[in-house]
């Protein structure tokens, strides 16, 4: 539908906002294993911001999807771009936030996502799980675990939580729970493999990138 919005309208700047953000999430969850996935999505953020540079929503793409290209002052500059146009909308700071947490500054972090939090009371499930991603960096265990489990509450669907989850419990040798958790991670996405993950992971640190690998292994994700 968005790709017959644009053949509609060219210069639909919002349409290839969206369909970009349709093929990053192809590409972050694993649904396509085609690395051509995430530069689609990049071209589409870019031709969004040739037809309209002062819409916030394809900067934040932008920003998304040099995260996942491991471009990380391009993707925070871009969101801070985005937080520029529209300095009230709270997906900017969340985006920024998961940004920051991979790029070893999970503190500030996790204050971006508490004013995304403030900005819009009814948060969607990302943020939670955003923000348990960062608490983990921080070391920050039981209450990582308390905003991953809020998450899977509102949504047993949203495959990054129970993915972070599965990393904590390995990580505080809870084993068990970890394996339950990587038992949810392939219900959701049967081909999910350590190796797509390491494809992924947008980590600034390597040595982060090997810390994540290696719990997931631990937990039964092979």
């Amino acid at each position: 539908m968005f790709e017959k919005a644009i053949e509609l309208d060219p210069q639909y700047a919002d349409a290839y906002t969206r369909l970009g953000w349709a093929y990053a999430a192809a590409w972050v969850a694993q649904w396509s294993q085609d690395p051509k996935t995430l530069e689609q999505a990049f071209e589409l953020a870019q031709k969004a911001i040739t037809s309209d540079n002062s819409l916030s929503h394809a900067h934040r793409l932008l920003g998304f999807v040099c995260l996942w290209k491991k471009q990380h002052d391009r993707a925070i500059a871009e969101v801070e771009r985005a937080i520029a146009l529209d300095p009230n909308f709270a997906d900017n700071y969340a985006v920024l936030g998961l940004i920051l947490s991979y790029a070893a500054r999970p503190e500030e972090a996790i204050r971006l996502m508490e004013k995304a939090r403030r900005l819009n009371p009814h948060y969607p499930v990302p943020y939670l799980s955003y923000l348990g991603h960062a608490y983990r960096l921080a070391g920050r265990y039981e209450e990582a675990i308390a905003a991953l489990k809020r998450a899977i509450s509102r949504n047993p669907d949203y495959l990054a939580s129970h993915l972070h989850l599965a990393v904590i419990y390995s990580e505080l040798g809870r084993e068990g729970e970890a394996r339950a958790e990587v038992a949810e991670i392939l219900r959701l996405s049967p081909n999910y493999s350590v190796d797509g993950v390491r494809q992924r992971l947008p980590f600034k640190d390597p040595a982060e990138v090997e810390r994540y690998l290696a719990n997931l292994r631990k937990a039964g994700l092979k």
